[in-house]
């Protein structure tokens, strides 16, 4: 891994800020194992896209991502451009240092940072399903946007925005079964149009849709037992027109 470039995307704010304080025994501990690196730290939403982005188009050949879910899922998207990958022989780290880290319950990457900084260094890779949502963004706007575990709506974007505007200081699974039992309390179901390929093509009452490529969301909610990442299928979970109780 030593003649390999490779850039660390860190987000210090992550896990309550947590990582910001770690950071300088990650880095000391990642470069005696993997050799000299580029180091960005984020300051802000977006700031990892953009930040991976001009590190691939600089020859960067390996990117390691050090958050949570959503730096992953940032660090992700810059992985991609207008036409696919920016750089499709490059590799992706990640050590896992989140609220939820819901990608690594059903990709087996170590919350252990000798562990994890050990699989980057003996470069275990394997090939994943990637989505693409295009949607309406918050100003009216055609947006897109890559995922690579679970991307939903309804409930799940009520619950999501409650966590992030709510302490974590009692961790992923408690701040986000609170935010759920809250939300659920506060939301309406909505009724919707839903069509899935040829298969199914109706309205529908619900609480949430999620279209799955891995199996967990919210802080280890198993919202799609049977999915894989690299199957070439997305399960996809309807939480229908249940009363509260149910």
């Amino acid at each position: 891994m030593a003649s390999r470039k490779i850039a660390f995307i860190v987000n210090p704010n992550a896990a309550m800020g947590t990582i910001g304080r770690e950071w300088p025994r990650i880095r000391d501990m990642a470069k005696d194992l993997l050799g000299a690196f580029q180091a960005f730290l984020t300051a802000g939403p977006g700031d990892a896209t953009t930040l991976t982005r001009r590190a691939l188009q600089q020859g960067t050949e390996v990117v390691v991502c050090v958050g949570g879910d959503g730096t992953l899922n940032e660090v992700v998207n810059g992985f991609m451009g207008e036409d696919g990958p920016v750089q499709p022989e490059a590799m992706l780290g990640f050590i896992p240092r989140g609220t939820g880290c819901d990608f690594t319950r059903t990709v087996p990457i170590p919350k252990g940072l000798a562990s994890a900084l050990d699989i980057i260094n003996e470069s275990h890779a394997r090939p994943i399903d990637l989505g693409r949502l295009t949607y309406m963004d918050y100003y009216g706007r055609r947006s897109k946007r890559y995922f690579h575990n679970v991307t939903s709506f309804g409930l799940g974007g009520e619950v999501d925005d409650r966590v992030n505007r709510t302490t974590k200081a009692f961790g992923g699974f408690v701040s986000f079964i609170g935010a759920t039992l809250i939300s659920i309390l506060l939301y309406n179901k909505k009724r919707i149009h839903l069509k899935v390929d040829e298969v199914f093509n109706q309205p529908v009452t619900c609480w949430n849709v999620a279209v799955a490529n891995g199996q967990y969301h919210g802080g280890g909610m198993w919202v799609a037992p049977e999915a894989r990442v690299d199957d070439d299928i997305f399960h996809v979970t309807v939480i229908g027109d249940f009363s509260f109780r149910r």
